[in-house]
């Protein structure tokens, strides 16, 4: 009996210790975001063995969160929904049903998850983009594009672009009576990425006739350079996304091949003849001093050429938007961009957002204090964040003044 009971203990404390890890004194409902953390590092660590022992890659493994949180395309009072295709890629469409004196808003979505895992009808992307049809009266496309490791860049990209030059079509437009002046492009994550490529992308396209009024970016990944930035190292183990996995997700947008992770990871992937572009990541011009803190900027280490010439999408402004020029930033429409301290993926919205700025382009820049990565999307057990319900509310409110 002795012996029964220690064992219980001793499972009860590895249990214990594998389950808490430490959070920041600022974050609301700690417990929550502690068990939600627990959960994706065991899942993680699924997928690690499972990939170790030659059973399934790795994406293939934590593949099972988007699955365990689908929902079908019901519709309700408020909002139609409809699982269809634009140009031959899968959409889910949010019609309102109450009556609009004129023609309407829309919003096309791209959702999160590193570029390999998500889609459209996930609940947290099916609960804000049927909030959003309802509250702005909005019609809401919301694109599954295909996924790595499967596909690589640039089918990503291509899939999202592709869906909104068909939406922008005005026939298009004047079939579910959306104002040509009033589309947006949005996204979080990854899908802040593909929504700001989008924008810059359609500048350049001289098929492209509706301009976009608004992009909005929701702790967007905006470059793969320097994967040293301060918030790189500030939250590397922070929850929900590391800096291990977010490499992970960059080097499985462009390849399977471990070389360039590798790479990636000792932040060396970059040949010298490519050392111009570090000019638009050099966090030490582009981040305010409260980000800086005691971070010391170091020249980059240069690697080899062969990574590049092989996989050359990651320096491609398609795959990095913090790439484009001054030029082409000038004429992107009005942002938005939502930051968390809390995140690896920081700097990249804050260097963008000084970036438009110093190009003339109107930015509202919020920057929640208390939040980290990932928080506007946990809507399931246990339940919605306070943090992410008020990141939520915010971006609605912006979309409402603005769109």
């Amino acid at each position: 009996m002795g012996s029964k009971l220690l064992c219980l203990f001793l499972a009860s404390v590895i249990l214990a210790y594998y389950f808490y890890s430490p959070m920041p004194a600022d974050f609301e409902e700690p417990w929550k975001i502690m068990f939600v953390s627990a959960t994706l590092r065991t899942i993680e660590r699924l997928a690690e063995v499972a990939e170790y022992l030659g059973l399934k890659n790795y994406m293939e493994v934590l593949i099972v969160i988007t699955t365990a949180e689908y929902v079908m395309p019901i519709s309700d009072e408020n909002v139609t929904v409809t699982d269809t295709e634009f140009n031959n890629i899968t959409v889910r469409l949010y019609l309102p049903r109450k009556a609009s004196d004129g023609l309407r808003r829309a919003v096309v979505y791209f959702h999160g998850g590193g570029w390999c895992l998500g889609q459209a009808g996930m609940k947290p992307y099916d609960r804000l983009a049927r909030r959003t049809s309802d509250e702005l009266n909005a019609v809401v496309v919301s694109v599954n594009y295909r996924l790595a490791p499967k596909y690589h860049f640039p089918i990503q990209f291509e899939d999202v672009y592709s869906v909104t030059k068909f939406f922008l079509q005005s026939s298009v437009l004047s079939q579910y009576g959306v104002d040509p002046d009033r589309v947006g492009v949005a996204g979080d994550s990854a899908g802040g990425n593909l929504a700001a490529a989008v924008a810059q992308q359609l500048l350049e396209d001289p098929e492209v006739k509706t301009k976009l009024k608004i992009q909005a970016l929701i702790y967007p990944a905006l470059q793969a350079l320097d994967l040293n930035l301060p918030s790189y190292q500030e939250n590397e183990h922070k929850p929900i996304l590391s800096k291990s996995l977010m490499i992970r997700f960059w080097s499985e947008y462009f390849t399977s091949d471990f070389s360039l992770r590798e790479a990636m990871t000792s932040n060396s992937h970059v040949p010298v003849e490519s050392s111009h572009l570090f000019q638009f990541v050099n966090w030490s011009n582009l981040l305010p001093e409260e980000m800086k803190k005691d971070h010391v900027y170091i020249s980059p280490t240069y690697g080899s050429s062969e990574l590049v010439q092989k996989y050359p999408g990651f320096l491609d402004p398609r795959a990095s938007p913090l790439l484009a020029s001054d030029a082409q930033l000038q004429k992107l429409p009005r942002t938005y961009i939502l930051t968390c301290q809390h995140d690896v993926l920081r700097d990249d919205g804050f260097m963008y957002a000084r970036r438009l700025q110093t190009a003339g382009v109107p930015v509202t820049h919020d920057h929640a204090k208390d939040a980290f990565h990932g928080a506007m999307m946990f809507v399931s057990f246990p339940g919605e964040l306070a943090v992410g319900h008020r990141l939520s509310n915010r971006y609605i409110e912006w979309l409402n003044e603005n769109l």
